[in-house]
């Protein structure tokens, strides 16, 4: 069965509509490497009610991160603005889809009083695809920067966005607001797009990234793919190449998760050395930084990887 949500008026409806209709594929049993522990410390929880209780969405939840428990028990947390619904039904993704509510533009303040409340030096704040905005919702993303920076000044902020695909101006927005990291997941290989990143462009997500850089040359620029989706690993070497060439300066890689028997299946979990065979690659090809392993994900120890890229850039100047 498609996981179900309940909307605002009490009533059940299918999380994933678009998917309901697709066979069944089975669950591969994860391997010892990919088990994680149950949150439940006292700080986990101590985190969930400043996120309740500023009514905020996290990318945490939304979509089924395994790494949930660790970073919240260490007060991190990612926050996904402009609501909870997506347009885009990508075949990976737990992230629900329909038709998105109106922008909170209240959105902005209360993220920036959470952080402030967390204690945060490193936020990362992410959103669903608003396909049905002019801009995509880079003027939200600058408004929730604007108010961080207001409410905490020494806080450094990472956005992983949208491809603001046919979004004149967008990329320029939300650069001109000036975050500390911009991040564009790729996700996966040029050969998946069309199965699992359908409403997406690999070469424009490619463009998004150099934009970027052309924009504001200092711009850390970040961007991550899952493996075990399908692809060949001449595949994931070409995708390295391509993301130097848009001068991208931090890769992660971490291994798909199939959230449902509804969603794209897992091909094969990697093993923690062909993660590390990866990552020696990655660094051979010129990245600043790279992390590759199992459970990585984009927000996944985001403070701690920013230290490191600052000071990767530093040393190699």
């Amino acid at each position: 069965m498609v996981t179900l949500i309940d909307n605002r008026d009490g009533r059940s409806r299918p999380r994933h509509p678009e998917k309901a209709a697709r066979p069944d594929s089975p669950v591969l049993r994860k391997p010892a490497w990919i088990r994680v522990k149950a949150p439940g410390s006292p700080v986990f929880r101590e985190t969930r009610k400043v996120v309740r209780d500023n009514g905020l969405v996290t990318v945490c939840e939304e979509a089924g991160c395994p790494n949930l428990g660790e970073c919240w028990s260490k007060r991190h947390a990612s926050f996904m603005i402009l609501g909870e619904i997506c347009t885009r039904a990508c075949a990976f993704c737990n992230v629900a889809t329909g038709r998105p509510d109106a922008v909170d533009t209240d959105e902005p303040a209360r993220v920036a009083e959470a952080v402030a409340a967390m204690g945060l030096d490193h936020v990362v704040i992410t959103s669903v695809d608003r396909d049905d905005l002019d801009d995509g919702g880079a003027g939200h993303f600058a408004a929730v920067i604007a108010a961080i920076r207001a409410r905490s000044p020494a806080t450094t902020i990472e956005v992983l966005t949208p491809d603001f695909l046919r979004k004149p101006g967008a990329i320029e927005t939300v650069i001109a607001a000036r975050p500390d990291v911009f991040n564009h997941n790729l996700e996966t290989v040029a050969a998946l797009y069309l199965t699992v990143r359908p409403g997406a462009r690999y070469f424009h997500s490619l463009r998004l990234l150099q934009r970027a850089k052309e924009i504001d040359p200092q711009m850390f620029t970040k961007s991550g793919i899952m493996v075990g989706l399908g692809e060949g690993r001449n595949e994931v070497l070409q995708l390295m190449d391509d993301l130097r060439s848009a001068d991208v300066d931090f890769l992660t890689i971490g291994q798909y998760l199939q959230p449902s028997r509804k969603h794209h299946p897992v091909a094969r979990f990697l093993t923690p050395e062909e993660f590390k065979g990866l990552e020696t690659i990655a660094y051979a090809k010129g990245f600043h930084l790279v992390s590759a392993s199992p459970l990585t994900r984009s927000s996944h120890h985001a403070g701690e990887d920013f230290r490191r890229l600052r000071a990767a850039r530093k040393a190699n100047a």
